[in-house]
């Protein structure tokens, strides 16, 4: 093997960079769990293509139901919205749905800002009932709307994938 003769700094990085390239293993594939185990993005790969197979593609469809109303009306109770979930949410999402009490403030038609007790509902869907579940929220967000008087309800949709 014929001598190197390394002069300065930068001669010595590059005969390193060129010792690495020839005879070092990727960053990418070394693993702290030994030689036989399967390298780190390999195993990260693995876990996407599994979560793949476990999840079919659905909407994940969030509701915004503000209980604060105007002209001086006093805030709709827990126990009035818990029956609007009943009578009119349940019957429409049978299969399930998730309800979570929150605190939100938003701009009304107006411009003062609400601070108020609210509710996040969310339920998810198959893509394929889309347009069907769309009728059912767009009912669902009506409702309580003439119900208590408000302007609105808002409503974030999300792509998804879920498995039950």
């Amino acid at each position: 093997m014929p001598q190197i003769k390394i002069s300065t700094p930068a001669a010595a990085f590059l005969a390193l960079a060129a010792f690495l390239l020839a005879f070092g293993r990727p960053v990418a594939d070394a693993t702290l769990a030994g030689p036989d185990a399967a390298p780190a993005t390999r195993q990260v790969a693995t876990q996407e293509d599994t979560a793949d197979r476990h999840g079919s593609a659905y909407v994940s469809t969030h509701l915004y139901f503000g209980t604060g109303r105007h002209g001086g009306q006093p805030p709709i109770p827990e126990e009035e919205f818990l029956r609007f979930v009943a009578e009119v949410i349940t019957p429409r999402f049978p299969a399930g749905l998730t309800l979570q009490e929150a605190r939100g403030q938003w701009r009304d038609k107006e411009g003062d800002i609400n601070r108020e007790r609210s509710y996040e509902l969310t339920v998810l869907y198959p893509v394929t009932e889309a347009h069907r579940r769309d009728t059912d929220i767009e009912y669902i967000r009506r409702a309580y709307c003439l119900r208590y008087g408000l302007e609105s309800v808002g409503r974030a949709d999300v792509k998804a994938r879920a498995d039950f």
